[in-house]
This record gives structure tokens, C-alpha cells and sequence, in this order.
């Protein structure tokens, strides 16, 4: 897949793959940051993969931009091996509707279905990170059914709670902390994606594939008392 290597500042390499949002491009965005991160190329200090592109952090103290581009250049093919069994699939539990959804019903009417319909359609795609953003351990997922896009909202909300499941035109995503926002929220998850008391505080990470699993109130409150 063809690529191209730009200076991003005196510190980055951007990667850039072909100009399209989609899982192969975005898996193929992957598999290289995988690659990076095995073989330790000298100077490299951190990279970031986003829908096209991957951004990589060096110390030009160490390495120079040419010499990183060669480096990246002689690993290119190896993704598929780095990559392979890294992916991991989760199931996140939703309390859809009511105070918890406060936005299904417009979902719903918006797009002719009952909230019903909706559900049944958010919770039988299986979805892919494409990467985390805005917020700490904001997951943007791929793969959601085009019966259930929405328009976000014309003013955002000064205030959106921890967990909260929404979705934002084509896209839906998980807020991972209480903040502003401005996609239709319809659901939310007691799970705790942003948690710096946990050795890794992410519970996502870009490439990995999300399923939803529509569940009551009441499991809603007794999930989120046995994780308190």
C-alpha cells in the first residue's frame, strides 16, 4: 500500500497512506505502529496512529529525519507478523434509553425506526477503534450501521457524563470522562474507560474491535456498585 514520509514539524515523521477512511487503510496504519514498536528503531520516542496516518516522535539528537525514513522504509512488509494476535475484541455493556440515552428517541425518529430498531442495529456491528482522541481514551468507532447516523447536536452540551454511548454523523464513540460534547447520546456504559489507578489507564486501544450488549437499568446500577 503505497505511503509517503513528511516532515511534521523538526521532531515528526507523518506517515501517510492512500486518502481514504476505511478499515484496510486504517489496519494497514496499525500494523506499522506495531512495527515500530518492536523493532525499536533508534531515537523513535513515541508514535500515533490516527484514520490515515501515523505520526512518529524522534529525538533529532539521536536520528536524523533521512535516517529515519530509511529505518522505516527497510520494515515496511512486516506489519502483518508485528500485528498478528495484538488486536483484541470487547464487549461493552449499554443502558440504552431513558436518562441514561437521552437522545434515542430523536435517533430513532430521525432516521424512521423505533428505539427498538436502533438498538437491535447498534448492537449487531462489530466495530473497529480507529483511534483514540478529544479526550483521554476517546474511542472513535468504524462500522456502524448507516440506518442509525445522526446529525450531532447544533450546540453541544456543556456537560456529558462519564460512559456515555453516542453518536456523532457515521461514527459512534464512548465519552471516557465527563466533558462537553455535541453527538446524540443514547446510551451509557458503567465501565470505566479512562482510569489512571489501573496500570494501563485505557481500557481501548486503536485496532481493536468493540461490541455493544444492550443491558437493564438495574444490571447498569449493580455493574457500576461492584466496580465503585
Amino acid at each position: 500500500m503505497q505511503r509517503r514520509y513528511l516532515a511534521s514539524g523538526d521532531r515528526m515523521v507523518l506517515v501517510e497512506f492512500p486518502e481514504e477512511i476505511s478499515q484496510e487503510v486504517n489496519s494497514q496504519v496499525h500494523e506499522m505502529a506495531a512495527v515500530v514498536e518492536t523493532t525499536r528503531i533508534p531515537g523513535v520516542a513515541e508514535w500515533v496512529p490516527a484514520y490515515r496516518t501515523l505520526g512518529i516522535v524522534y529525538n533529532p539528537m539521536e536520528t536524523s529525519f533521512r535516517s529515519l525514513i530509511e529505518s522505516l522504509e527497510q520494515i515496511e512488509g512486516l506489519g502483518g507478523q508485528a500485528q498478528a494476535g495484538r488486536s483484541r475484541r470487547i464487549e461493552i455493556p449499554v443502558s440504552y434509553g431513558g436518562e441514561m440515552g437521552p437522545d434515542l428517541d430523536f435517533v430513532a425518529q430521525h432516521n424512521q425506526l423505533t428505539t427498538d430498531e436502533v438498538i437491535r442495529l447498534h448492537t449487531a456491528s462489530e466495530y473497529l477503534v480507529y483511534l483514540l482522541g478529544f479526550t483521554p481514551g476517546f474511542p472513535y468507532l468504524g462500522g456502524m450501521a448507516p440506518e442509525i447516523a445522526a446529525p450531532r447536536l447544533a450546540e453541544p452540551r456543556s456537560h456529558v457524563p462519564a460512559g456515555s454511548v453516542a453518536i456523532g454523523g457515521s461514527q459512534t464513540g464512548i465519552y471516557p470522562i465527563e466533558s462537553p460534547g455535541g453527538w446524540r447520546i443514547i446510551g451509557r456504559t458503567p465501565l470505566k474507560l479512562f482510569d489512571l489507578s489501573r496500570n494501563s489507564p485505557f481500557l481501548l486501544k486503536a485496532g481493536d474491535s468493540v461490541r455493544f450488549r444492550s443491558i437493564t437499568l438495574e444490571e447498569f446500577q449493580r455493574f457500576e456498585q461492584l466496580t465503585e
